[in-house]
């Protein structure tokens, strides 16, 4: 009995790939691989993957590499540098590069090298290396490796890498001899919910009744496993669409609310139909980019801080310009709301050529700090960008500031009074004509913000403003004029429309159906979502 033993634990040692004495290579093994016999040469390669030693691997690692030579007597030499190894013993070999000559193979045989290399990896004890071996698989999977990710399967301690070892070993498995590998694959690869899979289970739900399809899934059981897994990655793909349409309808939102919430107090306030409004977002953008440039010059090193900066810098620039603009024009068209508009559309105008004939007529680009580039894995399927998150939690930021001060400080405490009845504030003693003047340039500076914000998800350019303006008005009168929760609300009930309607009718078309209904509900609702409450609304 004790003589069995030793010769057991040769053959569990043989059978796990850890002795290269079963499967010794010589030269003569290894010849075929300069020839051009095709099957030759895969039979070699099948032979170095069930070898499993370290030469084996270096060997087909060099068929990736192309860095595996012939000599003259048929040895074979692996590259290193400027020295050529003999990959059976480890020994360097002088050789002259005139009398050796490159091995390589054609794609097929590459990947199947490939392949071989990653399933001996499989066994490595380094974690990182059987992960990217289960990665290369995943990518390319060859049902001849069933047996080794079987193996393998069997012998990972790692939680994560054992479910990706049995996703792997379900892609190999899908066209096994065995009719309940094929069931359990099937049930794997809908536990997986990768969509991209859809495509292999497939063939195997489908019935063929007539018998003449060969490739048919003739086992009940596995058509049974295939359609379930079919089902869940029909509910995988749902949530996928439902969350992806949700974050796109809010993302859009964020940039309307941005784009809206100046607006609204504004126009909310004083009346002003303000065709240059989205130059105001043109101005931040602008601000965004030139903050950009000095941080590259004279700050490299802090680069990722930039925004830090360019947030405040944009909005008090355009705050100054809006000043500047109620200062000198738009104090005077008070109460002429066709003078008013024609007035800005030439504002708008003169900003967009100002633009031109600063920064030129093509487009700029802001780029992405470290922090903002990249993206949130939601679901296996859907991954959401940094930077669209980040814009998102930074207009509910400017939201709840705007709340603030309209709330909490007495320049909101003015405006929330002439907002509701102009005339009893001036009987209070409030200078309307200041209340006016600073809210006009407050309004202008969070679209500031919303340029800032803008430079962050595209390219920034002389006609940007015109892109957000019609939405913005869109959106500040379906929420009610002067009404900071219906901007909110609009905006986000505006781009989850926008988004939602997308996939059925195109971009244009959903524009389309927005206008129309937004046409049909101020004509039933006037006030808009959220009416606005004073002495003279209710007079």
């Amino acid at each position: 009995m004790k003589s069995l033993i030793p010769l057991v634990c040769c053959c569990i040692t043989i059978a796990l790939g850890g002795s290269g004495a079963a499967y010794a290579l010589s030269v003569e093994q290894l010849k075929p691989l300069a020839e051009d016999d095709f099957d030759a040469k895969v039979q070699v390669i099948n032979q170095l993957a069930a070898d499993g030693s370290e030469a084996a691997q270096q060997i087909l690692a060099a068929v990736q590499s192309d860095t595996l030579y012939a000599r003259a007597d048929e040895t074979l030499l692996i590259q290193e540098g400027d020295r050529y190894r003999n990959p059976l013993d480890g020994g360097v070999v002088a050789a002259n590069a005139d009398d050796l000559s490159q091995i390589t193979l054609g794609n097929v045989l590459r990947t199947r090298a490939a392949n071989a290399l990653a399933g001996m990896q499989l066994r490595a004890s380094d974690p990182a290396v059987r992960s990217r071996a289960i990665s290369a698989l995943m990518a390319q999977p060859d049902p001849n490796l069933r047996e080794s990710v079987e193996t393998a399967r069997r012998q990972e301690t790692d939680p994560r890498l054992k479910a990706r070892l049995d996703q792997l070993w379900a892609l190999t498995a899908l066209h096994a001899p065995d009719p309940q590998s094929r069931a359990q694959a099937a049930r794997l690869i809908g536990q997986r919910g990768d969509l991209q899979l859809r495509s292999l289970l497939q063939p195997l739900a489908n019935p063929d009744p007539s018998g003449n399809a060969p490739d048919a899934e003739k086992d009940s059981t596995v058509r049974a496993a295939a359609q379930e897994a079919l089902r869940k990655l029909d509910f995988e793909q749902f949530k996928v669409d439902f969350a992806g349409t949700t974050f796109a309808g809010l993302s859009l939102g964020s940039v309307l609310l941005l784009a809206a919430l100046g607006l609204a107090i504004t126009y909310g306030l004083i009346g002003v139909i303000n065709m240059a409004h989205g130059e105001f977002l043109l101005i931040g953008a602008y601000t965004t980019y030139v903050v950009q440039n000095a941080f590259r010059t004279y700050w490299p090193g802090a680069f990722d801080l930039y925004p830090l900066l360019a947030a405040p810098a944009a909005f008090i620039l355009t705050a100054i310009v809006g000043l500047i603009l109620e200062r000198t024009l738009i104090r005077w068209l008070y109460g002429r709301p066709l003078e008013t508009l024609l007035a800005t559309f030439g504002v708008s105008l003169m900003m967009m050529q100002g633009a031109r004939a600063i920064f030129g007529a093509q487009n700029v680009q802001v780029e992405n700090p470290s922090w903002m580039r990249g993206g949130w894995a939601m679901l296996p399927n859907l991954i959401l960008p940094f930077n669209r998150i980040v814009i998102l939690g930074f207009a509910f930021a400017v939201v709840g500031i705007t709340w603030l001060i309209l709330n909490r400080t007495r320049l909101g405490l003015y405006i929330r009074a002439v907002t509701q009845n102009r005339r009893m504030a001036a009987c209070s003693g409030i200078v309307t004509w200041k209340v006016d003047a600073y809210a006009f340039a407050f309004g202008a500076g969070v679209a500031g913000l919303g340029g800032c914000a803008l430079s962050q998800i595209g390219n920034v350019g002389p006609d940007l403003g015109q892109t957000y303006i019609i939405d913005s008005f869109m959106a500040v009168v379906l929420g009610g004029v002067g009404q900071l929760s219906g901007t909110i609300f609009g905006s986000m009930g505006l781009g989850l429309i926008n988004k939602t309607l997308e996939p059925f009718c195109g971009a244009v078309l959903a524009k389309i159906c927005v206008l129309i209904f937004i046409i049909l509900f101020i004509q039933k609702r006037p006030q808009g979502l959220f009416a606005l409450k004073g002495r003279s609304v209710e007079a």
